[in-house]
């Protein structure tokens, strides 16, 4: 049975160990290395420490009584219900150590591979439709053109791979982010995930943001509906790489003290979005890197290698967005273009809205806006540049004046004389320095 969370379809618990579908001896041997490391003795405790129901829980302290690794220690706990409590025997604290030499895993049970394929495909990130007003929700601070969301819209809800370019200073990132906060919904993520015997962690609170829990409400007639507690509930996942992208970060981390895995970044990000800023800024060049990402975004699975040199797919569920203050032309061959499914030109704003973007930029900074300023910046100085406007300027110019006004000790303003001397550390003049 699946329940709903959301939109997205949640786990569902395992009932009985033939649910689980991971090998007998790794469970027993996570219930040993847990029991050991965490120095816990009763089901209850050891049921939240490897995040499985205390039914299946104690299917597997049974298992391992009856090979003799474990033992009833004959006390019932008066705190936990009368609960008996377990432990280690000689020969159950001989196996832990054994396997902790093997792999020094323990704690939450990983999901297998292809049990977390299933969950993949329930939250799909594809299975999205972001709206116009989702979208103009999540970038209502940022000053838009009504034909950029336009093309926006459809990429998001396509969940296809994005190339924003354009000159620097003109938001990509800003729209990158606002991206992520239309989708706002929720995904489950496992904590680890099994393949062949091997442990990969996947949850990472640096790059999961663990949702909120709402405690139930006994009198509530909607309870919420328990889910697989070897996930945990986030929102979707960004990941953001800018220059220090290399490609070895998209392979699995081996740990050769702890003999397991953590998953690479595209594998945490899946169902949400990952972020490539600054292309053309990394020690690899481009089209190297789309080159990786070849396979995945056109079949929509990934290959990983384990130490042993074997190669295995996993799910690849990721709207990834390139972002380059390069023409795309100088940075990929046309197979390459060709692959990236949606190209939006991100260009500085016209007049029009660059004194919007100031106007907002001024009243959220408490600047008071001063028409002759105004027009000495639009007539005087811009022409300088060939009035190219930027959206980073307007931020740029005011915070200037600010930290100026704060030096002088004088109110905030704004004058021609202030736009002037904010102006000059725009730009650093072309000049020879002798060495």
């Amino acid at each position: 049975m699946n329940m709903q969370t959301a939109n997205v379809m949640s786990p569902p618990p395992p009932r009985t160990l033939d649910d689980m579908r991971l090998p007998l001896v790794m469970m027993r041997d996570i219930v040993l290395k847990t029991m050991f490391r965490k120095n816990v003795d009763m089901v209850s405790d050891l049921s939240k420490a490897i995040c499985l129901p205390i039914s299946v829980t104690q299917e597997l302290v049974d298992m391992a009584r009856t090979q003799r690794l474990l033992e009833a220690t004959g006390t019932l706990n008066a705190n936990n219900g009368n609960e008996m409590g377990y432990q280690l025997t000689d020969q159950g604290k001989a196996r832990a150590l054994d396997a902790l030499a093997q792999s020094e895993y323990f704690g939450a049970m990983p999901v297998p591979l292809d049990v977390y394929r299933e969950q993949v495909k329930r939250q799909s990130v594809r299975n999205l439709q972001v709206t116009r007003d989702q979208l103009t929700g999540a970038m209502g601070h940022l000053v838009l053109p009504d034909s950029l969301l336009g093309h926006l819209g459809p990429a998001v809800s396509a969940g296809r791979s994005i190339l924003m370019y354009g000159p620097p200073g003109n938001g990509k990132s800003s729209i990158s982010n606002g991206i992520r906060d239309a989708l706002g919904d929720k995904v489950f993520v496992p904590r680890a995930i099994e393949y062949a015997g091997q442990v990969i962690t996947v949850y990472d609170p640096i790059v999961h943001s663990a949702a909120e829990e709402v405690e139930d409400n006994p009198n509530s007639l909607r309870r919420s509906t328990p889910f697989d507690q070897r996930y945990v509930k986030c929102e979707r996942p960004t990941v953001i790489t800018g220059g220090e992208l290399s490609l070895d970060m998209l392979d699995l981390v081996y740990n050769p003290t702890a003999r397991t895995y953590q998953a690479p970044l595209q594998l945490k990000s899946t169902g949400g979005i990952f972020i490539v800023d600054d292309l053309g800024r990394q020690k690899e060049p481009p089209q190297s890197i789309v080159n990786r990402w070849i396979v995945p975004l056109e079949e929509s699975k990934d290959i990983l290698a384990l130490q042993s040199g074997e190669k295995f797919e996993v799910p690849f569920d990721t709207l990834v967005i390139f972002s380059t203050n390069f023409h795309p032309n100088e940075i990929f061959d046309q197979a390459a273009l060709r692959r990236i499914f949606f190209k939006i030109k991100i260009d500085g704003p016209n007049q029009e809205n660059f004194l919007k973007i100031f106007a907002m930029v001024a009243k959220k900074r408490k600047m008071p806006l001063d028409e002759a300023t105004l027009v000495h910046l639009l007539k005087v100085r811009y022409p300088e540049i060939d009035n190219v406007y930027a959206n980073y300027q307007p931020i740029f110019l005011i915070d200037q004046m600010i930290s100026i006004c704060e030096f002088e000790g004088i109110p905030y303003q704004m004058s021609p004389e202030l736009i002037d001397r904010a102006w000059a550390n725009m730009f650093v003049r072309d000049e020879h320095i002798v060495k």
